[in-house]
């Protein structure tokens, strides 16, 4: 276990002395039934909804004011630590000060801080994602009949490291604002990314110029004047649906270089970086890019930086990019435009995807097969208006390759410097503002 060099107080001691409250989730006749889950104000938040530090609110199930009403625990706020206790047990995730009231669900706990003057929310936050932290909750995982479970009572035995409160505040300092400049760049690669996509949108899935040109425009916004100039005046018929005319419809086959990911033998995996990132699926996807935890050092299916990387089993349709050369497993293919129009091609597999596990007619897949993948129709627009659309949009996304790079970086740092100061190897100076 990591060693600190402060004290150690039990949760249930910080409970009694009224500096922490750990309490679970819902179950049992208080748990949201079927009938309450839909567009509800509260969202019920389960592991699923928690990502490197982050609740996913927007993605979360909702309950009505019913289900809320017959709830007597487990009802979270803004300043919680959410630890995931059961099933998926160890993800962490820090609610943000002005999130709305939601519920936790069965396999939750939320961590409260009721005493900011004697325990600091980001502190307790950091400390859980520490070493020391989690050989704890490890040791109790296997102390009932689940064997991914860590109960109330054994989250009540735990030690928490309690340094005074200064050198609390210093210590979530230094990591917090590596986290905050990571959320900020989150932020930008969101917003340049609903950027591209309303400008994807509008070209080519509701045809706005063309309506516009129809219309009596002599001109659209964001569309360069030579492209509009070349613009049909008419919509035909087509397997999608109506398209302008002279715009063709492909297939992937067609428009798209398409690999289908192999598994090499697991015996040629390994951990310690030797060979080639390989990805068997959706696990270790970012944002943008994966993360390469995994290697082999025997070359299957190859996917080159850039490639458009689509899951085609469960969940058929998430899409990441790979940021270098790398071997796909049976769960993802790798997807190169025969145009080289990569910002164009990820964004209309993105359109396409749209719901994930949701295809063509909405019949829902747990695989897709290459043959399926390849007679699948594609909207193929002019050369002029793709290649267009790929100059105003790839800057979009170097922004965002950007952004993303940074963010590792800063990340890297943290966790290197998150387990030197909490045994004191790394200091902080404290009490000069």
């Amino acid at each position: 276990m990591m060693l600190t060099r402060w004290p150690m107080r039990s949760v249930l001691e910080l409970q009694n002395a009224g500096i922490l409250l750990v309490a679970d989730g819902n179950h049992g006749e208080y748990r949201p039934r079927s009938d309450e889950f839909g567009q509800g104000e509260y969202a019920f938040i389960r592991a699923a909804d928690m990502d490197d530090g982050r609740v996913l609110f927007d993605s979360a199930q909702r309950i009505n004011d019913q289900a809320l009403a017959r709830i007597r625990k487990g009802v979270g706020h803004g300043g919680d630590v959410l630890f995931s206790h059961k099933g998926t047990v160890g993800k962490l995730a820090l609610v943000p000060l002005d999130a709305p009231p939601f519920v936790c669900s069965p396999q939750t706990t939320f961590w409260r801080t009721l005493d900011e003057g004697r325990l600091d929310r980001r502190y307790l936050y950091y400390f859980m994602r520490s070493r020391a932290f989690k050989d704890q909750w490890m040791a109790r995982s296997n102390e009932t009949d689940m064997a991914a479970y860590v109960s109330l009572t054994a989250q009540r035995q735990l030690n928490v490291a309690l340094p005074e409160i200064d050198e609390q505040l210093a210590i979530a300092g230094v990591l917090g604002a590596l986290d905050d400049k990571i959320a900020q760049n989150r932020r930008t690669a969101r917003a340049l990314e609903r950027l591209a996509r309303a400008i994807f949108r509008a070209w080519f899935v509701d045809f706005e110029p063309v309506k516009a040109k129809v219309a009596g425009a002599d001109s659209f916004p964001s569309m360069p004047q030579d492209v509009f100039d070349a613009l049909p005046t008419q919509f035909v018929g087509s397997e999608i649906g109506p398209v302008p005319k002279g715009w063709e419809v492909k297939t992937i086959s067609e428009s798209i270089h398409l690999t289908m990911g192999q598994s090499p033998p697991s015996e040629f995996y390994n951990e310690i970086g030797e060979g080639l990132p390989f990805h068997q699926g959706v696990t270790h996807y970012g944002f943008r890019f994966p993360t390469h935890r995994v290697y082999c050092t025997t070359e299957g299916r190859i996917a080159e930086p850039d490639d458009v990387l689509l899951s085609v089993r469960a969940p058929v349709g998430r899409i990441n990019v790979a940021d270098r050369r790398l071997i796909l497993g049976r769960g993802l293919a790798g997807l190169r435009h025969r145009s080289d129009c990569q910002s164009f091609l990820r964004q209309q597999i993105s359109h396409i995807f749209a719901e994930e596990d949701a295809i063509g007619d909405g019949t829902i897949y747990k695989a897709v097969a290459k043959r399926f993948l390849e007679q699948m129709p594609l909207l193929s627009p002019p050369r002029q208006a793709r290649e267009e659309f790929e100059n105003l949009t790839r800057p979009l996304d170097n922004l965002i390759a950007v952004c993303e790079v940074e963010s590792r970086k800063l990340a890297e740092t943290r966790d290197l410097l998150l387990p030197q100061l909490l045994t004191g190897q790394s200091r902080v100076e404290v009490g000069n503002g």
